[in-house]
C-alpha cells in the first residue's frame, strides 16, 4: 500500500504530471457521457471520478490504472435502476450510490479472502461477447440522442450536429495519428493527441450551440451542472437493498473483469506484475469512495488507462492529479458546461464503445475452437436479447459449462514405441513398435467423477475394437502421467476396470504414476493387493517387461 508514493522518484513527475492533465481533459466529457448512460444526472459522472482514482491509488497494484466511469458498467446500472427508479431521478442517483457501495463491499471483501481467481470465471471469448452484445446496446440506447429523437422524427439540427460529430471523430480515429505523424509529431505524442479529438468535438459543438441558440431551436443540452465539491455523504434506501444485491454482485464481477483486463495489459508492456487481491481492495475501495460521494459504479478503463500509459504516467500520481483538476473545473462557475449538445455527447458514446465490439476473437475462436466461438454469439445474443444481467449469468454458465464439457471428454491416446528408443508417442500420429497383446493406454487428464464414465467407455470401446480386429488382449497399461489427481470416482473407476478386466483374463497395469497420486493410491485397496499387474516406473519399463510375454508388431 503507497510503496509506490515511498519510493517516488522526482522525475517521474512530468510525466504524470502531463497525463493527469491529459486524461483529466477526457474525464469531463467521459463521465458525463457514461452517468447519461447509466441514466444518472450528468454530474454523477464527475462526481466518480474525484475520490475513486485516489481511493485506488491507496490499494491497487497497477501504476497507470485509469479508474471511473465506464460503458459497460453504466450500461449494467441503468439496466439495473430501470424497474425501481426514473432516469435521472434523486432516488436513481440514491440506488446508484448504493449499488456502488454492495459492488465496493463485495470486490474490497473478496481481496481480503483472496478470492482473486474468480478471474477466471469467465473465458476471453465469453468475456468478448459480453463487451460486444454491451456495446451494440448502448449505440441502440444512444441513437434517439444521435439524431434528436426517433427515427421516425428527426430533428435535423440535433441530426446534423450528431452525425457530424459522429463523422469528425471517425475521421480522427481513421487518420489523425498518420496526420500528426507526417507533419514531425512524435508517434506517442501523435496517439495522445488524437485521444483527444472527442474534446475538441465537444467543445466546437458547445460553443456552437452556444452562439446560435441551438437550444432554443430544440437541440437537447446537458443543462445546469452544480458547481462545487460532491456532498459527503452515505445515502441508501432501505427497501431496495434486495432487489440491488443480485445486480450489485454482477456488477462487482464486471468490474473486477474490466478492471484486470487493463492492468493486466498494461503492466505486461511495463514490465510489472498485477497483485490480483490487491486489485481487488483497490476497486473495492474506489467504489465505496464513490458511493460516499454521490458517483455509480466505477472500474479500471481500458482506454483511458491507456492514454494514461500513453502520455508518460508513471505512478498513480497522475490519476490523482486528475482527480483534482476535476475538482478544480467543479469550483469554477460550470455555465459553459450546460450548452454541451447531447447528440454530439451521444456521438462520443457511440464511437467509444464501437470499439469494443471485437471481431478479431470471434475470428480466432472461429478458427481454433468452434464451440468458443458458439459461446461468443450465444453470449452476445443474450446481453440483446435477454439483457445486461441476464448476459454476464449466461457467460458465467456458458464459461463453466465449456470447462466441465472439455474436462469430460479427455483426450486418450494408444501409444507406441519410437523404434530405436525409450519414447512413446500416439499410433495415429507416429510410425510406432507396438506389442500384439498389450494395449499401452495414455490418459491425458486427471480422472474424477466428470470423466471416469468417458474414461471407461473409451477403453471398452478400444477392447472391442481389438476384438473385431481378432487381437487377442493380455495387458492394458495405463500411462499415467498426465494424471496429477484421481478422485474418489476416479479410484472405484480404476477398481471396475481392474475387475472387469479380470474376469477376462486381462491383467491392468500402471505406469508414470506421479508421487502425489501414488501416495494416495497406496492407501487403497487397488494396490493393497486387488491390481491384477504390476506398478512401472516408466512406460518403457512396462514395454520391456511385458516384451517377452507378446509377439511384435509394427
Amino acid at each position: 500500500m503507497l510503496l509506490w508514493l515511498k519510493h517516488y522518484r522526482r522525475e517521474a513527475l512530468a510525466g504524470d504530471l502531463g497525463a493527469g492533465i491529459i486524461v483529466a481533459m477526457m474525464l469531463v466529457p467521459q463521465g458525463m457521457a457514461y452517468a447519461i448512460v447509466a441514466g444518472l444526472p450528468p454530474v454523477s459522472g464527475l462526481y466518480a471520478s474525484i475520490l475513486p482514482p485516489i481511493a485506488y491509488a491507496l490499494f491497487g497494484s497497477s501504476m497507470v490504472q485509469s479508474v471511473g466511469p465506464m460503458a459497460i458498467t453504466s450500461l449494467m446500472v441503468a439496466s439495473s435502476l430501470a424497474p425501481l427508479a426514473a432516469p435521472g431521478s434523486p432516488l436513481s442517483v440514491i440506488l446508484a450510490g448504493q449499488l456502488a457501495l454492495i459492488a465496493g463491499a463485495i470486490l474490497f471483501l473478496s481481496g481480503l479472502l483472496r478470492l482473486g481467481f474468480v478471474a477466471s470465471l469467465l473465458s476471453r471469448p465469453v468475456m468478448s461477447g459480453f463487451t460486444t452484445g454491451a456495446a451494440l446496446l448502448i449505440t441502440g440506447g444512444q441513437l434517439e440522442a444521435l439524431l434528436g429523437g426517433p427515427l421516425t422524427a428527426v430533428h435535423l439540427p440535433s441530426a446534423i450536429i450528431g452525425l457530424g460529430s459522429l463523422l469528425v471523430l471517425w475521421a480522427a480515429k481513421a487518420g489523425l495519428v498518420r496526420g500528426l505523424s507526417a507533419l514531425g509529431l512524435p508517434a506517442r505524442l501523435a496517439e495522445t493527441l488524437s485521444r483527444l479529438a472527442p474534446v475538441v468535438v465537444l467543445i466546437v459543438s458547445t460553443v456552437a450551440v452556444a452562439t446560435l441558440d441551438l437550444a432554443a431551436a430544440g437541440v437537447a443540452v446537458v443543462g445546469e451542472i452544480p458547481s462545487g465539491m460532491p456532498p459527503i455523504a452515505l445515502l441508501a434506501s432501505a427497501e431496495h437493498w434486495r432487489p440491488l444485491l443480485l445486480p450489485g454482485l454482477l456488477i462487482a464481477f464486471m468490474i473486477f473483469l474490466s478492471s484486470q483486463a487493463a492492468a493486466q495489459s498494461l503492466a505486461h508492456r511495463r514490465g510489472e506484475r498485477i497483485v490480483t487481491n490487491h486489485e481487488l481492495l483497490g476497486l473495492g475501495a474506489a467504489n465505496l469512495a464513490s458511493a460516499v460521494s454521490g458517483g455509480f459504479p466505477v472500474t479500471g478503463s481500458i482506454s483511458r488507462s491507456a492514454v494514461n500509459y500513453t502520455a508518460g504516467a508513471n505512478t498513480p500520481l497522475a490519476s490523482i492529479i486528475s482527480a483534482a483538476l476535476i475538482v478544480l473545473a467543479l469550483s469554477v462557475p460550470t455555465t459553459w458546461v450546460s450548452w454541451l449538445p447531447l447528440p454530439a455527447l451521444a456521438a462520443t458514446i457511440i464511437l467509444a464503445v464501437l470499439g469494443m465490439i471485437d471481431f478479431t476473437t470471434l475470428k480466432d475462436a472461429w478458427q481454433h475452437d468452434r464451440s468458443d466461438a458458439a459461446a461468443l454469439l450465444a453470449t452476445t445474443a443474450g446481453v440483446l436479447l435477454l439483457g445486461v444481467e441476464q448476459g454476464v449469468i449466461l457467460g458465467v454458465v456458458l464459461s463453466l459449462a465449456t470447462v466441465i464439457w472439455r474436462a469430460s471428454r479427455p483426450h486418450i491416446a494408444v501409444v507406441g514405441r519410437i523404434p530405436g528408443s525409450d519414447h512413446f508417442r500416439n499410433v495415429e500420429r507416429h510410425h510406432v513398435e507396438t506389442l500384439s497383446d498389450v494395449l499401452l493406454l495414455r490418459i491425458d487428464a486427471d480422472l474424477f467423477f466428470g470423466n471416469v464414465e468417458a474414461v471407461v467407455d473409451h477403453l471398452d470401446g478400444l477392447l472391442k475394437a481389438r476384438a473385431a480386429d481378432g487381437l487377442t488382449t493380455r495387458h492394458v497399461v495405463v500411462v499415467m502421467s498426465a494424471i496429477s489427481l484421481i478422485d474418489t470416482t476416479g479410484l472405484y473407476a480404476l477398481t471396475e476396470i481392474n475387475r472387469s478386466l479380470q474376469s477376462e483374463g486381462i491383467k491392468l497395469h500402471l505406469a508414470e504414476v506421479k508421487g502425489p497420486v501414488m501416495d494416495r493410491l497406496q492407501r487403497s485397496d487397488l494396490l493393497g493387493g486387488q491390481l491384477g499387474g504390476q506398478v512401472f516406473l516408466s512406460t518403457a519399463d512396462a514395454f520391456r517387461a511385458l516384451q517377452g510375454e507378446a509377439s511384435w508388431s509394427i
